[in-house]
């Protein structure tokens, strides 16, 4: 949109002062972020949202070759907000694979597809060794040593160190070690504790995971962030998620990008609960974009969101889309309805269509591949 159109829009809205602010480069406060949640005022956020996208990475959206895998949902944990999780005490009817089962996962994607990346998270089991995490990296880039192997939330990462009494820098330099590239942004959830007592009480404190990203950053591995929305936090409850993490940015530099996850209630203890809308989902972006200041990356997780929202969440905040990503289990088995992955045909259409120029990229955001758009007939 203009300049001049997205002045009126914030005129009208009562964000011209907001609008101002991000011209010139200045911060938002807390107080800035949930003014722009309450305004509803989706297009005028989304067109500032837009400017601060633009500026950072021009028409760039990215994307990577990936594959998921879940060595266990078996969990001791028990989140309210989860769908994949088997309690440890019915451990029967999930999932416990092996080592030779996962590589075997993995060894069949590369027989298919060109990846570039394996992204590991699981539940909290304690029945595997410590040896297991660390041959699993390992056997992963002993395939391919060009595979980038982003593995285990912060939450898993303070499960390994009580689990196995070993101390977190000692934790990390092991999985450094066996060929760890970077940490994917889950556990965070909401990292307010009123929330974290509501519906996961068991999982590490908000203060606590921070910690655990910090001691990573601290020992040269990058991370992504996440945030759970749309279940029973507040607006003022994601703007300070989004403040602490900024400030933790703001020391380390360590975080890649943004993801912002929507909750899907089906088939969790909050099943009641409706979950976000499309609006929710593209102001959400939206403000992150906004606040998020010193993040270079913000992601529309088209495998929570769908693909036609975070297609328009390109031009919304989002320059990330993720990628192909290969049967993802975790939304899926508490009831998104996406597919569970997409075709590189389907993803570049997707971004074409945005407007946008597709880039795909490592798991650092380097540009590994960029794509011209097709000859018109």
């Amino acid at each position: 949109m203009s300049a001049k159109v997205l002045e009126r829009l914030c005129d009208a809205a009562g964000l011209r002062d907001l609008h101002d602010k991000v011209l010139e480069g200045r911060r938002l406060t807390f107080d800035d972020g949930v003014r722009l949640f309450r305004s509803r005022a989706l297009m005028a956020v989304g067109g500032l949202a837009n400017l601060v996208r633009e500026r950072k990475n021009g028409d760039a959206a990215y994307f990577v070759r990936n594959m998921h895998l879940n060595p266990t949902n078996v969990c001791t944990v028990d989140c309210k907000f989860c769908g994949f999780y088997r309690p440890y005490k019915h451990k029967e009817q999930g999932w416990t694979w092996g080592l030779d089962r996962c590589l075997s996962e993995v060894r069949a994607r590369l027989d298919v597809e060109p990846i570039t990346e394996v992204h590991i998270v699981g539940g909290h089991n304690p029945d595997y060794p410590y040896a297991f995490y660390t041959d699993l990296i390992r056997g992963i880039r002993d395939l391919d040593p060009g595979l980038h192997v982003k593995a285990f939330t912060a939450a898993e990462y303070d499960f390994f160190s009580r689990r196995f009494k070993k101390p977190l820098d000692d934790v990390f330099e092991d999985f450094k070690a066996a060929g760890l590239g970077s940490l994917p942004g889950g556990g965070a959830e909401v990292l307010v504790e009123r929330v974290r007592q509501e519906i996961y009480r068991k999982k590490i404190p908000a203060e606590r995971w921070l910690e655990v990203v910090r001691t990573a950053h601290r020992h040269g591995l990058r991370s992504n962030a996440t945030l759970l929305y749309g279940h029973i936090e507040t607006l003022e409850e994601r703007v300070e998620h989004l403040c602490r993490l900024r400030a933790l940015q703001d020391d380390t530099g360590g975080f890649m990008c943004f993801i912002p996850l929507a909750f899907h209630p089906e088939n969790t203890e909050l099943a009641h609960l409706p979950g976000p809308t499309g609006f929710d989902d593209l102001m959400t972006i939206a403000v992150a974009r906004l606040v998020l200041d010193n993040f270079d990356h913000v992601k529309a997780y088209w495998v929570m969101v769908t693909a036609r929202i975070a297609q328009t969440a390109l031009n919304m905040g989002a320059d990330c889309i993720d990628g192909t990503v290969v049967e993802e289990k975790i939304v899926h088995m508490a009831g998104a309805r996406t597919p569970v992955g997409l075709t590189m045909d389907a993803l570049l259409t997707l971004i074409r269509e945005a407007g946008r120029e597709p880039l795909q990229r490592d798991s650092l955001y380097n540009v590994l591949h960029r794509y011209e758009s097709p000859a018109v007939a």
